[in-house]
């Protein structure tokens, strides 16, 4: 690696962190509403009034990339997270108790996988209906199956470990095993995964988005400015170009904090 892990990390934290601010606060930071509509501004570009220009109806495009990122943002933390919480859970039974669970778990996961990511996110948010609540659910289910299978495979190491078998001997229950001794234990490549598909989650969002599948307008989302802005990208570029060069960033910080992670948490890097 060129870039020290350090530096890597400091950059990565430091882009996604400035991303959630800026989402965050944008009811503060946006300099006009992001649905106020003027046709006599319609398709300008970067002015003084409008740093990122104006979309077909008039609306500041910055003001919308901000308030954008408050939708595309929350569902691509919060569909990983809610996966996360219920895919690791299942991976631990699965690799821990093994038998019909296991085999149960391990098929139902499979089942889940054999559809690529995008596919079962756009089926699952169709079948739902276009909306927030169904994007977070899409994508939270299109990335259960891959914390289960990594959950799993690192459950199945920790188990065959000789503590484990004095905590059963000492008469520990199978839950106190878990949240004492597996849990801590596979956590590390947990983190690294969790941060890396926050940057899938992401993605997906936007491809919903830009579906008709995710947040609707007159809400603003970095998916639907691009779908939006699509239909005169010659005239008017502005909307889908910042829009894009948000995803783009985003995407970028969370991997550069994963792959810094992974590269921090990997014993044979000596580090």
């Amino acid at each position: 690696m060129n870039v020290p892990i350090g530096k890597l990390t400091a950059i990565g934290g430091g882009l996604s962190l400035l991303l959630i601010l800026l989402a965050a606060f944008s009811p503060w930071i946006a300099p006009l509403d992001p649905l106020d509509q003027s046709f006599l501004t319609a398709n300008q570009g970067p002015t003084a009034e409008h740093w990122f220009g104006t979309d077909a109806f008039g609306r500041d495009v910055l003001s919308r990339v901000l308030f954008g990122g408050r939708v595309s943002l929350a569902i691509g933390i919060l569909a990983p997270l809610l996966s996360a919480l219920a895919g690791i859970w299942a991976g631990m039974l699965a690799g821990y108790l093994g038998g019909w669970t296991d085999r149960l778990l391990s098929r139902s996961s499979d089942l889940l996988m054999s559809f690529p990511t995008l596919l079962l996110g756009v089926m699952i948010a169709a079948a739902l209906g276009p909306s927030f609540q169904s994007a977070v659910i899409a994508i939270a289910v299109a990335l259960f199956p891959r914390f289960v299978r990594l959950s799993r495979s690192a459950t199945q190491v920790v188990r065959r470990e000789p503590f484990i078998d004095a905590s059963i001997a000492a008469g520990r229950g199978t839950a106190s095993i878990v949240l004492r001794h597996v849990l801590p234990n596979i956590a590390g490549p947990l983190v690294v995964a969790l941060s890396l598909w926050i940057a899938t989650a992401i993605r997906l969002e936007a491809a919903l988005s830009f579906l008709g599948l995710g947040a609707q307008p007159p809400a603003p989302s970095w998916g639907n400015m691009i779908r939006d802005g699509m239909s005169d990208l010659v005239g008017d570029p502005w909307p889908a170009a910042f829009a894009g060069a948000a995803i783009t960033i985003s995407v970028l910080a969370f991997n550069m904090v994963g792959d810094a992670l992974r590269d921090l948490l990997d014993p044979e890097t000596g580090l």
